[in-house]
């Protein structure tokens, strides 16, 4: 069985490289556009500057039969499988990022701060729910 995903858009970053890219969002890693296709645009309709989102993306360069990784690529820290850390490297590479939009420019959305690289394919686009949403 298999199934397909199809990107939306890929997402335009200063960072080119997956070693310079920070380890999580917030450790520095920049604001980016994301570049989605033209016929997403409907699925813009609501989505605002100021909103918090959260970002699927497929890391496309990562390794996917790793399953036990150092975390935070520190040999120091004992070993774990990959579904008790946030390594990139998993059988199914998917990116999941709580990102703030900036600015919206057609179906490009400013959003950051974002540590996937230049290129990065993405997924899925979902709102923040505040706790009274969730239930």
């Amino acid at each position: 069985m298999s199934y397909n995903i199809e990107p939306i858009g890929f997402v335009q970053s200063s960072v080119k490289l997956r070693e310079d890219a920070a380890k999580q969002g917030y450790e520095g890693a920049p604001d980016v556009w994301l570049v989605l296709n033209d016929n997403i645009a409907p699925a813009l309709q609501g989505t605002l500057p100021g909103d918090e989102i959260i970002l699927i993306t497929w890391f496309h360069q990562s390794k996917r039969d790793v399953l036990i990784v150092h975390p935070r690529g520190d040999r120091n820290n004992p070993l774990a499988g990959v579904f008790a850390t946030r390594s990139p490297d998993r059988p199914n590479p998917l990116g999941l990022h709580r990102v703030t939009v900036r600015a919206i420019n057609g179906t490009s959305l400013k959003v950051g701060p974002l540590e996937a690289i230049d290129g990065t394919p993405i997924v899925d686009i979902k709102p923040v729910l505040s706790r009274s949403e969730d239930a």
